[in-house]
């Protein structure tokens, strides 16, 4: 948060396109392009945008899921390429809204730092807004080698035997980002070869419910919604397709006050294999 000792810290894990434009050239300021997929051809970006690379150098390519967390040497080296400081405030986005941005946030947070916000409404809302926009090709300065140091937060980044353990937990919950034709197995999965349905037990809570074109809801409206489905539960495990989108769901929980979220990394491109995990469909 931020305070009078630290006026360039974000003032929480959400920032709207006006708080980024007053401080776009400020130093000490690093903006990431967190675009996945077919939305990293989006033409333009922020100025001076950098681009978190989550499909390519910000993945461990070494294992088979999709979307994996680097270790902490190899994040720390590509932050560093990116020429980030341990004392910069980072603000991440994506070409959506809020989708990918908030991957690359929870990544940032799980790896020890603390600096960081989703743009709000993505560039989107920036173009909304009237701010500036270049041209992706537009060649830019170059940034010195940053000095960032990765320091993991245990309990963040979770695999499947703590979302096994929370599953038989009363007094935790697993949340399923999916869509609800995907939680049900009414409609195949978009990646091969994995079983249709969810986790038994698990409870569905698609991410784009819990925004409004492209922007998070209110927190005083996410609280609402995550206490109709969660009841007094306040430990949380969010999972998705391929740990991105599950991230939406740590965003929301946060700013709906709940502090005791973990992201399940390999979510159903781990659990929906052929494997001795159960399955069950329907809603």
């Amino acid at each position: 948060m931020a305070t009078a000792d630290d006026p360039g810290s974000p003032p929480g894990p959400l920032v709207g396109p006006e708080w980024l434009a007053g401080r776009s050239a400020a130093g000490g300021l690093v903006v990431l392009d967190a675009s996945v997929g077919a939305h990293r051809a989006a033409e333009r970006r922020i100025p001076g945008a950098r681009r978190f690379d989550i499909d390519g150098v910000m993945s461990d390519h070494t294992v088979s899921l999709p979307h994996s967390m680097p270790d902490a040497r190899r994040f720390t080296e590509e932050m560093r390429a990116l020429g980030v400081d341990g004392g910069d405030t980072v603000v991440v986005y994506d070409a959506v809204g809020v989708y990918s941005s908030a991957r690359a946030w929870w990544m940032l947070r799980a790896m020890g730092f603390g600096r960081v916000a989703v743009l709000d409404g993505g560039l989107p809302a920036w173009t909304a807004a009237g701010l500036p926009s270049e041209e992706v090709c537009t060649p830019q300065v170059a940034w010195k080698i940053g000095d960032f140091t990765a320091r993991p937060h245990e309990g963040m980044v979770v695999g499947s035997d703590v979302v096994a353990a929370a599953l038989a937990d009363q007094g935790s919950a697993v949340l399923d980002a999916r869509s609800r034709e995907r939680f049900a197995g009414t409609v195949a999965e978009p990646r091969p070869g994995l079983r249709r349905g969810h986790m038994p037990g698990a409870l569905n809570l698609p991410f784009g419910e819990i925004q409004c074109d492209g922007r998070m809801l209110p927190p005083r409206e996410l609280r609402a919604l995550f206490g109709s489905l969660l009841g007094e539960r306040e430990r949380l495990v969010v999972s998705c397709g391929s740990g991105v989108t599950a991230c939406v769901l740590a965003l929301g929980a946060e700013l709906a006050g709940y502090s005791e979220v973990s992201v399940y990394d390999g979510s159903w491109s781990e659990w929906g294999r052929p494997s001795g995990f159960p399955v069950v469909t329907g809603t």
